[in-house]
This record gives structure tokens, sequence and C-alpha cells, in this order.
């Protein structure tokens, strides 16, 4: 897997964009871009996925905006839900460049 790439936006007509991390991952390439609000007094996390469409002629993206006051729930889930699949679904693959996951102890699938 190639590194990531980092990248400060330094224009103003990057709709706003302050920071942006760009994750290559096969077919499909992963943008995590955090934005300024019109205001310019706050910023959101706008995740991307991008992948060229079957007949060759543009890309296919989806788009994930998520706010300042949901960053701790959607880390959290999305922690537990790669948990799950590592430890649950696929415990004989090995992840690559998976960091150490931890959950707290009162995680939904932890009393099952």
């Amino acid at each position: 897997m190639e590194p990531n790439e980092h990248r400060r936006a330094s224009r103003r007509d990057d709709r706003d964009e302050v920071y942006s991390v760009r994750v290559p991952a096969g077919k499909r390439t992963y943008f995590f871009d955090v934005k300024a609000t019109r205001s310019g007094e706050d910023f959101f996390l706008n995740i991307t996925e991008s992948k060229r469409r079957g007949d060759g002629e543009g890309y296919q993206k989806h788009k994930l905006f998520l706010y300042k006051e949901d960053f701790g729930k959607f880390v959290l889930a999305l922690h537990e839900a790669m948990a799950y699949v590592r430890d649950e679904l696929l415990p004989d693959y090995e992840f690559e460049d998976l960091p150490e996951l931890e959950l707290p102890e009162d995680s939904y699938w932890d009393d099952e």
C-alpha cells in the first residue's frame, strides 16, 4: 500500500478545504477532507470514497459528512465494527496496517 498523502489546502477557493488525507486502496481511493463551514467559524470532516466507473468514464463517488459533535461516537462505532470483523468473523485473517483497537468494556457485542 502506498503511504497516505497529507496536504494542507492553501487556497480558499478549494471549497474551504483546510486539510486533506488521500488513502489509495486498490481500485478505490478514500479522501478525508477537513472543511470549513460557510460561516468559516466551524469545521467538519468530509469522507469520500472514489472509484473508477466500470465503463472507464469518470469516477463514482460516495460522500459522508461528519460533524464535530459526532466524532467520538463515529470513531467508537467504527472501532467496534472493525474489532467485530477482526475477532469474530475473520479471526484467521492477517489484517495489514490495522492499528491495535481498544474498546471500552461496555461495547455492544462484548457481553455475548
